[in-house]
């Protein structure tokens, strides 16, 4: 069958690909990969649907016949730009603030003009900050399965500021050799849920990794523990071990490292409960996702 590969912008035709009604979306894009020498990684299209509207052709293992393109359809391209790898991107977002947040820490001298003898709290601050990103680095190698191998490259440097910035903002507050600890009752309980949601997360985080078999794109409701009250738990969890963090060292920039991190957090869980309830929904419109599971507070929001 024939395909117009178009611009979603002008309409204009870029080229014409010929292909069986069999052929999976990535030998479409191996096609338009020789005809414009650019990387598989790079494409995504899109097509007007005649019942369902826009339809993103984003399984690179289904058939076209499948989404429903038919000989003459006209498919819309879009270049995603340099691509880098999940896994070096999060590597290089994690590995930052394990660097940054000790130099606050170990040079108080030469950055505050002042020495001072560390605190309990800024000790335990230190090892709690690198744990979590030390666990971050672990799983991205051991744990996690990506549904994409690369992501643009401009999410390298948007999200190595992020990380890496708001790191200074804490570290730099929580190691002033002014800083004064909190009571310790604030420091045993805000360190008891910094743990709890470290473990939990990890426990989320393996979960997922169990509902997609190696090398696959298959994608399974997630059951068991928080899964049976959030679409999101391991966003839940977190959020909850950053909130132990700030009032374990009672800062203001830790709070608001924790409500920016919480902002984003349910953006992202917003859209995978949505995917979720898109995803899992029988031919005859039943709705196959729990109805009764929220979104990243239980029995809340």
């Amino acid at each position: 069958m024939n395909i117009i590969v178009a611009s979603p912008r002008s309409k204009k035709t870029i080229c014409e690909l010929t292909v069986d009604s069999s052929s999976t979306v990535l030998e479409l894009k191996k096609q338009f990969s020789k005809q414009k020498k650019l990387g598989v990684e790079r494409q995504r299209f899109t097509f007007e649907h005649p019942t369902k509207g826009m339809v993103a052709l984003t399984n690179d293992k289904e058939t076209l016949s499948n989404y429903g393109v038919t000989s003459g359809t006209t498919i819309y391209f879009k270049d995603l730009g340099m691509q880098i790898s999940w896994t070096l991107v999060f590597l290089a977002e994690y590995a930052g603030p394990l660097f940054v947040y000790p130099i606050f820490y170990y040079f108080s001298k030469q950055i505050y003009g002042l020495e001072s003898q560390k605190t309990f709290v800024q000790d335990l601050a230190l090892l709690c900050y690198s744990l979590h990103y030390i666990k971050r680095i672990l799983e991205t190698i051991f744990v996690h399965r990506f549904s994409k191998a690369t992501m643009p490259i401009s999410n390298l440097f948007k999200n190595c500021i992020y990380y890496w910035g708001c790191t200074s903002m804490v570290s730099y507050f929580v190691n002033h050799p002014l800083y004064t600890p909190p009571a310790t009752l604030n420091t045993y309980i805000g360190f008891g849920l910094w743990a709890f949601g470290e473990v939990m997360n990890l426990v989320c985080h393996i979960q997922l990794r169990n509902l997609r078999p190696a090398g696959s794109n298959v994608r399974r409701i997630p059951r068991g523990l928080l899964f049976e009250f959030v679409s999101c738990p391991n966003y839940t969890v977190e959020i909850l071990a950053w909130f132990g963090f700030s009032i374990m060292t009672q800062t203001l920039t830790s709070y608001i490292f924790t409500l920016l991190g919480a902002g984003q957090m349910y953006i992202w869980a917003c859209g995978k409960h949505r995917n979720y309830k898109k995803e899992f929904t029988g031919k005859d419109g039943t709705e196959l996702y729990p109805r009764n599971r929220k979104i990243i507070v239980p029995f809340l929001l």
